[in-house]
């Protein structure tokens, strides 16, 4: 019975998915005959395939990334209160990221400079924060969270530095990106974020039985046979390198690793082999969702979904903080 109920919302969410990704294109300040589009005549055409599907096909995958590597995270760190910007990825795309506008460039690489260097800032960050941590050939939950928080503070303050000294346009440019933001990019991008990212995923869901055991505490899991100092490293790569990628096209988006994986964990349990996949199901139409009331609610002005989703996640994060603590107290 309730592998049936588990069942049930795996079901519910990949067809939220599904519905986000037919229907959610089609919405927006202005109206797209469907018709048209599939004939190629402009503007349907455009609009339909050149701006709003690319965009919430990037949103999907953002979303349910995010939410995934959120539930991961907070298995590794035995905390329901950690995202996946919690050891410091973020922090490091986000100091690239403005680092590139600040200093002027372009493109690297012959790739758009911003996200370059965000995905430089990222890879920076995840091997500085790996060789704090492994010191000694041992890794902790309790290390690696100390190290990335550490890591995060140091980055965060380089960025405000960087703004200080930005002029007024790169100024702008630069907290316009930290909100955090969905445009539409190309199908080859697209499929280019998609194969990096998705065989990660699939890791995640793969090694679920081990994030089960290491959520319960390491000594439980290394009883059971479980390399602990391994499994979280392995963990800790995966989480970063699909959060650094995200993160590098999309720029910081909070609070969706947080909501999603929580309230799922209240519905479904803590067993990850359920509950990282539903993340990634339910977690890709709440970032498409956010998305479209980011373009749409104020159209023709966007609001930066990263408002959006912190909007959302400041009142749950309050409550989940006072919900526990009085389970402290009872």
């Amino acid at each position: 019975m309730a592998s049936r109920r588990h069942g049930w919302w795996v079901a519910a969410a990949a067809a939220a998915l599904v519905a986000a990704a037919l229907g959610l294109p089609l919405v927006g300040p202005a109206r797209v005959d469907l018709a048209r589009a599939w004939a190629g005549i402009s503007p349907d055409y455009e609009i339909l395939f050149q701006a709003r599907l690319p965009r919430v096909l990037l949103a999907l995958l953002a979303g349910g990334t995010l939410a995934a590597a959120g539930a991961l995270f907070q298995a590794l760190l035995r905390d329901a209160l950690a995202t996946p910007y919690t050891l410091g990825i973020s922090s490091g795309a986000s100091l690239g990221a403005v680092l590139a506008m600040s200093l002027g460039w372009e493109q690297v690489l012959g790739l758009p400079a911003v996200w370059a260097a965000a995905f430089g800032g990222a890879a920076a960050v995840l091997a500085l924060v790996v060789a704090i941590a492994s010191e000694g050939r041992r890794m902790s939950s309790f290390t690696l969270l100390l190290s990335g928080v550490t890591i995060n503070s140091v980055c965060l303050a380089l960025i405000l530095l960087l703004q200080y000294l930005a002029g007024f346009t790169q100024s702008i440019a630069i907290v316009r990106w930290l909100m955090g933001g969905i445009e539409a990019v190309s199908y080859g991008t697209l499929a280019a974020i998609a194969c990096a990212v998705l065989p990660v995923v699939g890791f995640v869901f793969w090694r679920a039985r081990e994030w089960n055991l290491l959520a319960v505490g390491e000594e439980w899991a290394a009883a059971r046979g479980v390399d602990t100092s391994r499994t979280l490293l392995a963990g800790y790569l995966a989480g970063s390198f699909v959060t650094g990628s995200i993160t590098a096209l999309t720029g910081p988006i909070g609070f969706v690793g947080l909501i999603v994986p929580h309230a799922l964990r209240l519905r479904v349990g803590a067993d990850h082999r359920l509950l990282i996949p539903c993340s990634f199901l339910a977690g890709a139409p709440f970032l498409a969702v956010c998305d479209t009331l980011a373009r749409t609610v104020a159209a023709p002005t966007e609001i930066p979904v990263g408002v959006i989703t912190a909007m959302l996640g400041g009142p749950f994060f309050i409550w989940l903080l006072r919900s526990r603590r009085r389970s402290l107290w009872l």
